[in-house]
C-alpha cells in the first residue's frame, strides 16, 4: 500500500505515540506519563491561557537574540572574510570565545542584566553570534573566483561590489548557517529560561517539576518545544527555496 510522501512521517509519528502509550499502560507504576496524559496537560495549559504566554515569551527572546546576532555577526563576517588581514587579526579572539558554551555565560548575564528578558536575549545572542560569524567568513571564502573576476572587470566600487557580487553569492550558504544557528538559539533559550527568567517554556518545565512533580506538564512542555523547533526549521527551509536567494544556483 503506497502512501503520499507527506503522510509517511505522520504515520511513523503516530506509530511511535501508540507504542509509547502501550509501554506506559504495561508499566503503570512508572513516573513517565504517556502521550494521552501529555496532550491532556497541553489542553490544561491552553485552557488556563498559560501555554500561549510561555510560547510568546520564548519566541520573543529568541527573535531578538537571533536578529541582533544576525545584524552584527553577518556583516562583520563578510568584512573579515574579504579582508584577510582583518580575519587574521580577529581569528584568535574568535577561536578563543567560540568554544565557550553560552550557558557558561549565565552567571555573567545575571550579574550584568539581572533576572529577566535581557539576560536570556544576551545568552541567545552569544550562542548565535559565533556560528553566524564563522558561516559568513566561510561563505566569502567559498565564492567562485569567476564571480569575483567578473565584478572586478566591471570596475565596481567597494560598496557596489559587496552589494552586487559578494552578498548575493553568499546568501545560500548564509541561509544554511542561519537555519542551524536558529536551532541553537532555540536550545539556548530553553536552557536559559530554566535559570535566568520566570517565564517561557524552559521555566514551565522547571516550575512543573517543582510544583508537585507534574511530569505530564514537563512532557507537554517538551512536546511544545519540539513542535515549535520543527516549525522554525520548516520556515527556514522554505526561505532557502525562495528563488531570489538562489543566485549562485541560477544559470546566467
Amino acid at each position: 500500500m503506497r502512501f503520499p510522501v507527506w503522510l509517511r512521517p505522520v504515520l511513523f509519528i503516530l506509530a511511535l505515540l501508540a507504542l509509547w502509550e502501550i509501554a506506559i499502560d504495561l508499566h503503570p507504576g512508572q513516573l513517565m506519563p504517556g502521550p494521552v496524559a501529555a496532550f491532556a496537560a497541553i489542553g490544561e495549559l491552553l485552557q488556563h491561557g498559560l501555554l500561549l504566554k510561555h510560547v510568546v515569551a520564548s519566541l520573543f527572546r529568541v527573535t531578538w537574540g537571533f536578529l541582533l546576532a544576525c545584524v552584527t555577526a553577518i556583516p562583520l563576517g563578510l568584512v573579515l572574510g574579504w579582508y584577510r588581514r582583518g580575519e587574521r587579526a580577529f581569528n584568535p579572539l574568535v577561536q578563543l570565545f567560540r568554544p565557550i558554551s553560552p550557558l557558561a555565560w549565565i552567571p555573567i548575564a545575571i550579574l550584568w542584566f539581572g533576572i529577566g528578558d535581557l539576560s536570556s536575549i544576551f545568552l541567545i545572542f552569544v550562542g548565535s553570534f559565533f556560528p553566524l560569524l564563522v558561516t559568513a567568513i566561510s561563505a566569502v571564502h567559498n565564492i567562485p573566483e569567476v564571480y569575483i573576476n567578473a565584478g572586478r572587470n566591471f570596475g565596481l566600487s567597494s560598496v557596489d561590489f559587496f552589494v552586487r557580487v559578494i552578498y548575493p553569492a553568499v546568501v545560500p550558504q548564509l541561509l544554511v548557517g542561519m537555519r542551524i544557528t536558529l536551532g541553537i538559539a532555540w536550545l539556548v533559550v530553553v536552557a536559559a529560561e530554566m535559570i535566568a527568567v520566570n517565564s517561557g517554556l524552559g521555566f514551565l518545565i522547571v516550575d512543573a517539576r517543582n510544583a508537585g512533580n507534574r511530569y505530564d506538564l514537563v512532557v507537554a512542555g517538551m512536546i511544545v518545544i519540539g513542535v515549535i523547533g520543527l516549525l522554525l526549521d520548516l520556515g527556514m527551509r522554505a526561505l532557502e527555496r525562495v528563488k531570489s536567494f538562489q543566485w549562485t544556483n541560477q544559470e546566467n
